[in-house]
């Protein structure tokens, strides 16, 4: 038996691979396209298993497609900017370009070593200034369209170092460096108007229906579109008013008090008139530096306090308290919301906590109206208003559009559409990402980058402290340059893009990566875009999704591409666990592929990631499963090494005439299993079933040889005197190929080996997919469960394909089903489709 080496077989065929160039392409118009993309990576160090279980699952998809005729495009890069290469940079004093690229060329070697069949001809890194460059020109064409802005907002601000923080660095509060108390602090900031598209962007989630539910009803609710009316609650001795939106105006005789979030502009003002403005600033301050995240989900603590300040209800005329509450956005609605503590939840909480008070205003059909001082959640349901003055006996949310126009007629309201969604705010004052294009001329205010002059390069910045201003606002040389359209002396833009930016349209630069005058050319585009299957983790499901379907429609109308929708078909992997938790460096729980792939070769690791469990489902490591998946291939490999000599080379045809009963058994099951697998890989990405039917094609081999004269792969020797009749060899080596063939997705260095094993001259990356023949593929005999009264009773094998009166018959005569029956009567006999026969008796 030749010896199964596996770890000699992946750099064996990995050299080969490359040599051929097997996996790069080029537009083909007469060839169906299929672009397979994993999202890319962030250059960390070292990938782990739970990393690169993503980019096995893409490829399987790749290798199954070039099978099947198409043109596959199948590229990989890296999401090179961001803020730990920096902050690594603070604490090592290793420049990020560096530990970036080394980075880089390691977790390279890594996806290399596993086989991943990537296109790296068009890799791409967006640290490079090839790469940013249209970053750059990107932003310019926005800022041309009125979509790229300046404005002031909240930054996180240490006010120790002296700089601003990203969330990420604000730990409970606090600098993660310094440990000094954060601070919010105003600076100008650069945004894309995504709200623009924000209509378009919540319509289009309605044609992605290859994307997973859960996907789309997050990036629905992250829009959060909400029509409702914007209301002026007059404030008591201060000639101005705060405005609420409201999508239930129909409470709004409950409105007892009115929230204010810490950020609110008015707060500023209540401070400094009040009695004790220190005070007040302090607990101010302590709800800023909260954890933002944990204020929008509600997971901090709710708390609040007086402001002393009182509003008008317009609609009741009464006095109402104004408080600022801790759990209140700035960034959503107004930043003040009218809290109606009968019909809120949240804000029933927050009155019970602190003795605010309470009006009931709605009774929902069919329950007696709640009382005030007795009910212990908001009822939240619409009903008939009561305590509402000239609306009591109306109904909601009919009411609701009288009660606008009331309030439009009267100038204390409006009609309005609001949505969740904000502006994209891109400024980031680190140095680690792309320079914004922009100069600023005390003559000519701010002026655009003229494009000739792109890119705008990173300085070579040497020392990183994290303190003080942002890192480019400390190169003169960088600072200091001539505004383009005066001549005049100028400074640049010292702030960076967001790193969302880069990863906002990074597969479109894959169409086209070597361009040098465009992102990327429209027609190579047209020809590879959309995305056909994008895979990743669904963490990313709604800011890089939502960011990357904002920039394709910008692209569509800066005349770049003709399509709305970046990505035809959405699968979000699950995660990778170690003893039960998620692996990662800080709980030591990680698997390096390296070491797997050392001790059992590529494929074990490959094959074990995928059979475990379904792709979109979590895995809990095991090596146990990794040894189990090499003892399969190394069963599949004997199986195949036993009968290379008989059948290698052969292209003699099945005659299914003359088959004998066993060989036409083992074509059923190839067939049927070309079917399934088929179908599990590329209709439903159920990898894991597409393998348990692989295995189980192995164990049909298996004893189909041990009925012949070779005999099954543990006999050494075959049987003196006797040699396969063609039409077994036939039979056997059409259901070998396609086993090679289908596994070859899941193992492809293996595979490769067994293939030339077999004979043929080209490798698999050439070769066809099965196709299954159905008459083939259709049982003889099949198994109907039968159900008496609803709960199954019986089991019965009967023939394949029986008529529906010939089946009811063969049921209601078998003895197991009468013993069930107990003399009853038979009312009903129904035959479903799989078959199932389902009886009723009385």
């Amino acid at each position: 038996m030749t010896d199964y080496k596996p770890q000699q077989l992946d750099r064996k065929w990995q050299q080969a691979w490359t040599s051929a160039r097997a996996f790069e392409v080029a537009a083909d118009p007469s060839r169906p396209k299929f672009y397979c993309l994993e999202m890319f990576a962030y250059p960390s160090g070292h990938a782990h298993v739970g990393h690169v279980r993503n980019y096995i699952i893409g490829d399987i998809c790749a290798r199954m497609k070039r099978m099947r005729g198409f043109n596959v495009l199948h590229p990989f890069g890296w999401d090179a900017f961001g803020l730990p290469a920096e902050n690594a940079a603070i604490k090592t004093g290793t420049h990020p370009e560096t530990s970036t690229f080394d980075n880089i060329a390691h977790m390279k070697g890594q996806l290399q070593r596993l086989g991943i069949s990537y296109a790296w001809e068009r890799e791409i890194a967006t640290c490079t200034p090839e790469y940013y460059k249209f970053n750059q020109w990107i932003f310019l064409k926005m800022l041309e369209r009125g979509l790229a802005y300046r404005r002031r907002s909240t930054v996180n601000w240490c006010p120790n170092d002296q700089t601003v923080l990203a969330n990420e660095q604000v730990v409970d509060g606090a600098c993660w460096r310094c440990g000094t108390v954060v601070v919010a602090r105003e600076l100008e900031q650069w945004f894309f108007k995504i709200t623009a598209y924000a209509d378009e962007l919540l319509a289009g989630l309605d044609t992605l229906d290859r994307w997973p539910e859960k996907v789309v009803v997050m990036q629905r609710n992250w829009i959060g579109r909400s029509e409702g009316a914007r209301i002026t609650f007059p404030v008591v001795g201060a000639g101005a008013g705060v405005e609420i939106f409201t999508t239930r105006i129909d409470t709004i005789y409950g409105a007892t008090f009115v929230l204010l979030a810490p950020e609110h502009q008015m707060v500023d003002r209540f401070a400094a008139e009040s009695a004790d403005p220190e005070g007040f600033h302090a607990r101010v301050a302590r709800f800023r530096a909260l954890d933002r995240e944990g204020r929008l989900t509600g997971a901090i603590e709710k708390e609040g306090f007086d402001t002393g300040r009182r509003a008008i209800n317009p609609f009741t005329g009464r006095e109402v308290p104004i408080w600022i509450a801790n759990f209140v956005l700035a960034e959503y609605g107004t930043g003040a919301i009218m809290a109606v503590p009968a019909h809120d939840e949240r804000d029933f909480e927050f009155a019970r906590k602190y003795k605010l008070p309470i009006a009931v205003v709605i009774a929902p059909a069919g329950q007696a109206p709640a009382s005030p001082s007795t009910m212990t959640e908001a009822v939240t349901d619409y009903g008939r208003l009561m305590n509402s003055g000239p609306y009591d006996g109306m109904e909601a949310p009919a009411v609701k559009a009288q009660m606008i126009a009331d309030a439009e007629s009267r100038g204390i309201g409006t009609r309005e559409t609001l949505y969740r969604l904000k502006d994209w705010g891109i400024s980031r004052q680190r140095y680690w990402g792309t320079p914004i294009p922009v100069i600023y001329c005390d003559k000519d205010g701010v002026v655009g980058v003229p494009y000739e002059q792109l890119p705008v390069e990173l300085p070579k910045v040497q020392t990183f402290t994290g303190r003080g201003d942002s890192p480019l606002a400390q190169v003169p040389e960088f600072v200091n340059v001539t505004c383009p359209t005066c001549g005049g002396p100028a400074r640049r833009e010292t702030d960076t893009m967001d790193t969302f930016v880069d990863s906002s349209w990074y597969f479109l630069r894959f169409c086209d990566p070597s361009n040098r005058t465009l992102p990327f050319a429209p027609d190579a585009a047209a020809y590879w875009m959309p995305v056909d299957f994008y895979s990743g983790g669904v963490e990313h499901a709604i800011l890089h999704l939502l960011y990357s379907r904002f920039f394709t429609r910008v692209l569509r109308d800066v005349g770049l591409v003709t399509f709305d929708e970046p990505f035809e078909r959405l699968l979000t992997q699950g995660m990778v666990l170690k003893n039960g938790a998620v692996m990662s460096k800080s709980k030591g729980n990680v698997v390096d592929p390296d070491d797997m792939i050392a001790k059992y070769g590529a494929d074990s690791l490959r094959l074990y990631v995928m059979f475990v469990a379904p792709p979109e489902k979590e895995v809990e490591w095991s090596d146990a499963g990794l040894e189990g998946s090499f003892r399969f291939l190394y069963r599949a490999w004997r199986l195949v090494d036993h009968w290379s000599g008989a059948i290698g080379g052969g292209t003699a045809a099945v005659k299914g005439d003359e088959c004998s009963e066993s060989e036409r058994a083992l074509r059923r099951k190839t067939h049927d299993t070309i079917r399934r697998v088929t179908v599990d890989i590329e209709e439903r990405m159920h990898l894991n079933t597409a393998v348990s039917s692989l295995m189980e094609l192995v164990n049909e081999l298996y004893t189909f040889s041990e009925g012949t004269t070779r005999g099954a792969p543990s006999r050494s020797e075959p049987a003196p005197g006797g040699a396969e009749r063609g039409q077994t060899l036939a039979v056997l080596r059409e259901a070998i190929d396609a086993l090679v063939i289908m596994l070859s997705p899941f193992a492809p260095h293996t595979c490769e080996e067994l293939w030339q094993m077999l004979g043929h001259a080209e490798g698999l990356t050439r070769a066809a997919w099965p196709t299954f023949d159905a008459e083939v593929a259709k049982p003889d005999e099949v198994v109907v469960p039968v159900q008496i009264n609803g709960k199954i009773r019986a089991r019965l094998t009967v023939s394949a394909g029986l008529a529906d009166t010939e089946l009811q018959r063969i049921v209601l005569e078998d003895p197991s089903v009468r013993a069930h029956l107990d003399g009853k009567a038979v009312r009903k006999v129904l035959v479903a489709k799989g078959p199932l026969v389902s009886v009723v008796v009385g």
